[in-house]
């Protein structure tokens, strides 16, 4: 895998493709963690004596360019933490940016507007990717591992426009990569799998990928109560997907025919509507009275899973096992945080991603305390599902 390590950038113009789809609270960044981690790449260009171009997404800007998703929210930001001047341009394209891309010097960085306030970004455009290409850039790197599991203009599309030799992986995209294939590839055993979440459907490819891989796999969330409707539970008022019920059966089944366990939480913390002040108890997950939900999984659940993981070489979470935006529910999945952070003590190798299992990290400040963390959502969860990623196969 060629990365910006191959290249010495020296004299060069690099255009970069990063994440910067950051989190913002009154038109400021609120939590820099993408950006934090595509400063490794872009350091490294500057300190070869290269100048870079800045090019990202923010948000789902529905008809082009509105203010409160211009990426001159994250100027102030990128500048701080990368120590020195950051230019933003107010656009992505035109000649005002060909001229001051022609203009730039080494060690100095440009910040592009918002790439998606152009359709013609999500749709894969041919000609908006080799006008980004005709920019002025010498060298095309892509360090944006989230939006790897899109053919969008520039993240696959725009690859073709520059020579094999010419374009490269940022440092962030090679780490995901790598530790990714290592979590698969790897043969220690037991290997676990933690998939939290609302819904059975947004995981089935995952799950079915992973039945020939993994041999724990514990499920968390609104989808655990599918999978415990499906199987005879009284599950109340929980979040259920009815028409995955047979699946949920199948699923079981040919976990069962692999000999991979799946493991369903044993209790549940239920509430008698969803809110935080609603009346809270503990109960049998399949003994849910008829008027209430189930929203974490309950003490007996957690030790469970906490001993899986603890007997486990491998692990792979991905998913909240309860309702994290409300603090009295969250307690299951940070109870799963330090649990994960303490087989990695262990000796496991942990990688960790999904924006409520990040959050739960972080919440807890156990970064360092796994293996790794993951950037990507979508993407990560098609690399698992078995899925090629158009962003790594067009620089493959």
């Amino acid at each position: 895998m060629r990365t910006v390590s191959d290249i010495d950038f020296k004299g060069k113009k690099a255009i970069v493709r990063v994440d910067f789809n950051v989190p913002l609270e009154g038109g400021k960044v609120s939590d820099a963690t993408r950006i934090v981690r595509a400063l490794p790449t872009i350091e490294k260009i500057l300190n070869d004596g290269g100048a870079v171009v800045l090019m990202s997404h923010l948000g789902r800007p529905k008809a082009g360019p509105s203010p409160e998703l211009s990426l001159k929210n994250v100027q102030s930001s990128l500048a701080r933490l990368l120590n020195r001047d950051v230019l933003f341009l107010g656009d992505c394209l035109g000649e005002v940016v060909r001229e001051r891309v022609a203009d730039l010097k080494p060690g100095q960085v440009i910040l592009l507007e918002n790439l998606r306030f152009y359709k013609e970004e999500k749709a894969g455009d041919e000609p908006f990717a080799r006008a980004l290409a005709n920019l002025g850039a010498d060298i095309y790197v892509n360090d944006a591992f989230g939006t790897a599991h899109r053919a969008h203009a520039s993240t696959s599309v725009i690859v073709q426009f520059f020579k094999k030799e010419n374009s490269c992986f940022g440092l962030l995209m090679g780490e995901e990569l790598k530790n990714a294939a290592h979590l698969m590839s790897s043969k220690a055993k037991p290997f676990t799998a933690i998939l939290g979440g609302a819904k059975v459907s947004d995981k089935i490819e995952m799950i079915e990928n992973l039945l020939d891989k993994a041999d724990h796999i514990l499920i968390g969330g609104g989808m655990a109560y599918t999978f415990i409707k499906a199987t005879g539970g009284a599950i109340g008022q929980s979040l259920v997907e009815n028409d995955k019920l047979e699946l949920a059966k199948d699923l079981l089944q040919k976990a069962k025919e692999k000999g991979v366990q799946i493991h369903l939480p044993e209790d549940s913390i239920i509430a008698d509507r969803f809110s935080e002040e609603a009346q809270v108890k503990q109960v049998d997950s399949r003994m849910i009275p008829e008027s209430w939900l189930g929203l974490d999984i309950g003490e007996k659940a957690r030790e469970k899973f906490k001993q899986v993981l603890l007997d486990s070489k491998r692990i792979l979470w991905n998913g909240p096992v309860g309702v994290f935006e409300m603090d009295v529910f969250r307690q299951g999945t940070l109870f799963i945080g330090n649990a994960v952070a303490e087989a990695t003590k262990n000796g496991a190798f942990s990688l960790v991603g999904g924006g409520d299992s990040v959050a739960a990290i972080n919440m807890l400040n156990l970064q360092e305390q796994v293996s790794y963390v993951s950037t990507g959502g979508g993407a990560m969860l098609e690399y698992f599902e078995g899925k090629t990623l158009p962003g790594v196969a067009a620089l493959a």
